[in-house]
């Protein structure tokens, strides 16, 4: 990654470099590609994988967001597992976008949406949120980033989050308890050094 590339840079400077790369999602291993300039470009990363291996079945339908996409491990699973809901694959990066647009292409998928936070539309109401939220971008722009989300979850709907044990995952758990009173936050799992938390909308 050149120097002043980040994953969370709207657009990386370096030139695009596509390539080919085999992954696999939702019990199935696929042929997908990859690009320099995003997050995690060349696998899973621990935390998604930890993160996918905790959550439950994707909801058959509704509305299903993935915080911070990356090349889109978690969107395109949702996906894969409900054919019918419509998935938001939401980045600040547009190649970590462009990647996605690509992957769900090759695997057929129509039902994927990979836009910039402001292109969702105010009034869609998420049946379940899976996030490997980016902690790197420090404490304000999480916590700006998980107010403007986590409140859009419908009412008994939940949001699934992994975050790093040793990145703040307890301090965040008891400021998502403070902040959002009409969410349930439980830890749902903890392994590999990460916790899984869970945020349900209160009915």
């Amino acid at each position: 990654m050149a120097s002043g590339d980040h994953y969370f840079s709207p657009a990386p400077e370096s030139e695009v470099n596509l390539r080919p790369f085999t992954v696999r999602l939702a019990g199935q291993t696929y042929e997908l590609v990859t690009a320099n300039g995003i997050f995690s470009p060349e696998r899973v990363d621990t935390g998604t994988r930890v993160l996918l291996d905790h959550v439950p079945s994707a909801p058959p339908g509704g509305q299903l967001l993935d915080l911070g996409c990356g090349w889109g491990p978690l969107a395109l699973t949702l996906a894969l597992e409900s054919p019918h809901a419509t998935v938001w694959a939401v980045d600040v990066n547009n190649r970590a976008l462009d990647v996605v647009r690509r992957n769900a292409q090759k695997l057929g998928l129509t039902n994927v949406n990979p836009v910039t936070p402001e292109n969702v539309p105010a009034d869609v109401r998420f049946t379940t949120i899976w996030s490997n939220p980016p902690i790197r971008v420090g404490k304000n722009e999480l916590h700006n980033l998980l107010e403007r989300w986590l409140p859009r979850l419908e009412p008994g709907s939940d949001a699934w989050l992994v975050v790093q044990r040793n990145l703040g995952s307890d301090s965040l758990h008891r400021w998502m308890d403070t902040t959002f009173p009409d969410l349930t936050t439980t830890r749902a799992a903890t392994s590999k050094g990460y916790r899984v938390l869970r945020a349900r909308a209160h009915p």
